[in-house]
């Protein structure tokens, strides 16, 4: 299968195609996110399923940050889950601009299939969640890419074909890197209907054509 022009894939090709949505999500920001991002997958007649990062703090560590229960439906991912699908569309929060350390841990867990190749050649796509908007909505995605890259796999991005982006009568996340919400500064704030659709939109995309 060939990826097609830096979109998501020809109409034909998602209707056969097996997207996997691995996201970390400490108070369920990219969790939101990640359910739009596979609304737009179905929307499109492709299968999909939701994966979650493991882990990497503490029980107690997670209790005095206030972070609520992990969607137990999302299994945990990992390398074999990475090497099985057909495309992988990664939400990441941001962490001082840059992919949180539960993504990145998963990720420095894959030698194995870099050694093999096991994801030279996958379609990869990126959305963010950050405190505000100058906080990583770009450098999020754009420092993740070298996680890709490595591994030969092809970044795709949305750019400007989602007109909702360049919407100016509300602040909202996204970029051409691909969706984004903003969380605020306390994490009070949660993904807007605008920020919702332009993750639809992800994947969507991909059957304009």
């Amino acid at each position: 299968r060939t990826w097609l022009c830096a979109r998501m894939c020809a109409c034909v090709w998602v209707d056969s195609c097996w997207f996997e949505i691995v996201y970390y999500s400490m108070y369920k920001h990219i969790e939101t996110m990640a359910a739009a991002v596979a609304k737009g997958v179905e929307a499109g007649g492709g299968k999909v399923t939701v994966m979650r990062a493991p882990e990497t703090l503490s029980a107690e560590v997670l209790k005095k940050l206030g972070a609520p229960p992990k969607n137990e439906e999302h299994k945990e991912c990992g390398s074999k889950d990475l090497a099985a699908a057909d495309a992988i569309i990664f939400g990441i929060p941001t962490r001082f601009g840059m992919a949180a350390a539960q993504m990145k841990a998963l990720l420095d867990r894959t030698g194995g299939l870099w050694m093999k190749g096991g994801l030279l050649g996958k379609p990869a796509g990126i959305f963010v969640s950050t405190g505000t908007l100058g906080g990583g909505q770009e450098t999020t995605a754009l420092t993740f890419i070298t996680q890709l890259t490595h591994h030969g796999m092809m970044f795709v991005p949305i750019g400007y074909g989602c007109q909702k982006l360049t919407d100016l009568t509300e602040v909202h996340g996204g970029s051409p890197y691909g969706a984004g919400t903003l969380a605020g500064g306390d994490g009070s704030r949660k993904p807007s209907k605008l920020e919702l659709e332009i993750a639809e939109y992800q994947v969507l995309h991909a059957c304009d054509g």
